[in-house]
């Protein structure tokens, strides 16, 4: 009960966090570079899979950015956030895109999704930009899937894992806090925003194909930002043109291969439901 307890209220303090900025996170990471280039590895590897005119439910959906594109692409997105302010800012994108009728949004907890109003059931279930990690139920999250999808359905998560080679080679510049932290975070990694403090765990592809087995066959496993450097060593791509353009090239081609689909900032993974 005390373990319920204290994930509750760290999806609170989360929720807080991300709702104080939810009115500028757009304009923080919008013009991103590497984060752009982030985004459009994710869709592009989710629209690999996904059939026209699909149903999805995306979890920890944010300002919008990726229910408004899969919107525009003939899907209909059901977007749930437990951060009222995300909600406000994702519906404001829907009044003014006029996608009331493809764009649904529902306030809702992740963990909670056997209270989810519009059950679906959906062609894919898709968490963005390690939402997931921002729990120490991750357990509980992907045991409620496969009653939310159709025979055949999809899961595409993006999810931060345990290890991270950028990270770690920041040893070498004597900041070992963060070459570490992943590797010590079995009771969670404290994290702020604007002076708001919550907990992130990481997980590796194990972690979720291990609970998913027997529900679930693996698609595709890829690393993300493993060869392209994180998104928070800012202004990269910018003072370095020509590396950054070639580092996409050997990430693009090493994205699927062991060890690198595992050691990026970021994974993707997507399963299909048996």
């Amino acid at each position: 009960m005390m373990e319920v307890l204290t994930d509750h209220i760290n999806e609170q303090n989360a929720a807080e966090a991300f709702t104080g900025q939810s009115v500028i996170f757009d304009d923080l990471y919008g013009a991103n570079t590497i984060i752009n280039y982030k985004r459009e590895r994710v869709r592009d590897h989710v629209l690999k899979y996904l059939k026209p005119g699909s149903s999805i439910l995306e979890l920890n959906s944010g300002t919008g950015e990726d229910a408004i594109f899969f919107a525009g692409k003939g899907h209909k997105v059901h977007a749930t956030d437990i951060s009222p302010g995300m909600q406000q800012q994702l519906m404001l994108k829907v009044q003014k895109r006029q996608l009331g009728t493809t764009v649904s949004n529902e306030l809702c907890s992740y963990t909670d999704l056997n209270h989810l109003k519009n059950k679906g059931p959906y062609d894919l279930v898709f968490s963005n930009f390690a939402g997931l990690n921002c729990t120490g139920e991750l357990d509980k999250v992907l045991a409620s899937l496969s009653p939310l999808l159709n025979p055949g359905g999809l899961v595409t998560l993006v999810v931060l894992p345990k290890f991270c080679l950028w990270e770690t080679l920041l040893l070498f510049k004597g900041k070992f806090k963060t070459a570490f932290r992943r590797f010590f975070s079995s009771n969670g990694r404290t994290a702020h925003i604007d002076g708001n403090y919550f907990k992130c765990w990481y997980y590796n592809p194990s972690y979720i194909t291990k609970r998913l087995k027997g529900q679930f066959d693996v698609l595709s496993i890829e690393g993300l930002c493993t060869i392209v450097p994180p998104s928070y060593l800012e202004g990269f791509a910018e003072k370095h043109p020509s590396a950054y353009t070639k580092l996409k090239k050997w990430e693009g081609k090493l994205k699927t291969r062991w060890p690198w689909r595992v050691m990026g900032d970021y994974y993707i993974i997507s399963l299909r439901k048996k």
